[in-house]
This record gives C-alpha cells, structure tokens and sequence, in this order.
C-alpha cells in the first residue's frame, strides 16, 4: 500500500501467463485482470491475440500482451525482462502452456517425444529459472503450474503426456520443500480433469495424426480408450470435462490465498479420480513440511 495525500492505493500485484491465446489462460488473462491484477498475457504467436486484444478494448482491461514461446529459452528470458523494466518485480508466474499428446511410446517419434517434453515440462522450468532471481530478491512470490490429474495418474496412451507432468509436479514439490520457506515463494499445481477447449481438441489430433497409429496390437486397446473418450464427453452432466473459465478461476483462488496448497484439483470427478494417490496428504502441505524437516 501506498499512502499520498491522505488516499490509500493497494498496488496491484503483477502476472505472467503463458499460453493465453485459448483456453484456460485466455480465460485466467481476462479473470486475473478483473480481479485487481496486472496481466502479462504471453503466447506463442502474435497472430492469435486477436480475440484477446478486442476483450481487453471492450472491458478496458489491465494486459499488456508479450510474445512467449516456453520452448525457446531467449524468448523466455526477454518476457521476464520487459516485465522487470517496467514494473520491477514479478508477483506471480502462471505456467499455463501445455499441449495433449496421446500416442504410444512405440510409435511415436523422437521429434515428438521432445516437443511434449519442451512443452509441457521444460518450459514451466526455464519459465520458472527466469523469474525466480527476482522473487528470491524480493522474498516474495508465487508461481502456479498448470499440471493435469495426468500428473498423478498414468493414463492409456498418455504415458509421455504423463511422464512430463509427472515431472512437473516433482519439480514444483522439490522447489517447495527448500525454496518456499527461505524466500516466501508459494508454489502450487492446479490439477484439472478433462477441460473443453482447443487443447483437448489438440490431444485428439495428435493421436489420430498418422494413419499407421491405429493398426496392429494397439489396436483393440486404442478403439476402448477412444470410445471411453466419447462416452466421457458425453456425460457433462457428471462435469468430467470442465469450461476453461471454471480451471481459471481455482486458479484465481489460489493467487489470492495467503496459503496456497501445494496441489489442488479442480473438480469432484478430479478428485474421485486421484483419491488412491491423494487421500493421505490431499493438498501436499503434510509431505513438504516433512521432508523439509528430514533435510533440512
């Protein structure tokens, strides 16, 4: 807070999202902004801030739009650094950019099985290296990962998918343990199910890109999972498939808790779905705190 001339002003805290062309981080830019946050909007390709650019003039919003690419290291680092130059300080890092991938390990390639590694686990580290000088500085911060229920539980024809968000849900738990309590940096994975927007669209598209996928012993296996999927998608009434918006806004909750969980999921069906691997420590406050204790 600021106090001139008698008035009281409530600074804005600040934030990066990456990925906010579609989907959840379209929603969480325009969410964030009219929840008393300064919004960086970061994505991949100018192109597509279209949409983006006309709700900020409709809603007069609080964004400033930066081109972000998580898989390039330079990138990165020269967001962080227009942030930095023009307000000094980094609040909040939101690793929203993901992409689905569903394909075996046999068959798929070495470009493929490095670009959902880039994508969904390289760049939240290398977002997160960036940032974290500044934070630490300021013994203050938080930094919210989008990881997915795919992050606790292996999944038919998601084992890369998986692997990469198991990895970041390893990483943001190492962080927590040494990094959160002697700088004040909150860390915390979101955990959605299902959500209905271009990325499952994507995750889709990526299973059925090349013909041979569905031939051979995979087959019977692939046709079961594909119509699990469809059933899945089917039953909204059980929400297994959330809006965008409703992954935003836990989201948004989490930036406003002065103690955030170090994991959350994002509906009952998330929930349910990951009981055998979350009922003895739901939200990972208990295993930080204890191997804190053991290592430090």
């Amino acid at each position: 807070m600021n106090i001139h001339s008698n008035k009281i002003t409530i600074m804005k805290k600040n934030v990066l999202i990456t990925g906010t062309s579609t989907g959840v981080g379209f929603e969480s830019a325009i969410l964030f902004a009219k929840n008393n946050f300064k919004v960086y909007a970061s994505m991949r390709n100018l192109k597509k801030a279209v949409e983006l650019e006309k709700r900020i003039a409709e809603e007069n919003l609080d964004i400033e739009i930066l081109s972000l690419d998580v898989t390039k290291i330079d990138s990165i680092n020269a967001a962080v650094k227009t942030i930095i130059e023009k307000d000094g300080k980094i609040d909040v890092l939101y690793n929203n950019a993901g992409a689905g991938f569903a394909k075996t390990t046999e068959q798929s390639t070495e470009a493929e099985i490095r670009w959902v590694t880039d994508v969904n686990y390289l760049g939240v580290v290398f977002c997160t290296q960036a940032v974290l000088p500044y934070m630490r500085k300021q013994k203050s911060g938080q930094i919210i990962s989008i990881t997915s229920v795919g992050g606790l539980v292996g999944q038919p024809f998601n084992e890369l998918y998986c692997g990469a968000k198991f990895a970041v849900e390893g990483f943001m738990e190492g962080l927590a343990t040494y990094v959160g309590g002697a700088f004040n940096i909150k860390f915390t994975c979101i955990e959605p199910g299902g959500i209905s927007t271009e990325f499952m669209t994507s995750a889709i598209g990526k299973t059925a890109v090349d013909g041979e996928f569905a031939t051979g012993e995979y087959l019977p296996i692939f046709e079961r999972y594909m119509a699990g999927n469809q059933k899945r998608a089917q039953e909204s009434k059980e929400q297994v498939y959330q809006t965008g918006l409703e992954v935003a806004t836990v989201a948004l909750e989490v930036a406003q808790n002065e103690q955030p969980p170090l994991r959350i999921r994002t509906s009952k069906w998330a929930e349910d779905f990951c009981n055998l691997k979350t009922k003895a420590d739901p939200d990972g406050t208990k295993l930080v705190q204890q191997i804190s204790k053991t290592f430090l």
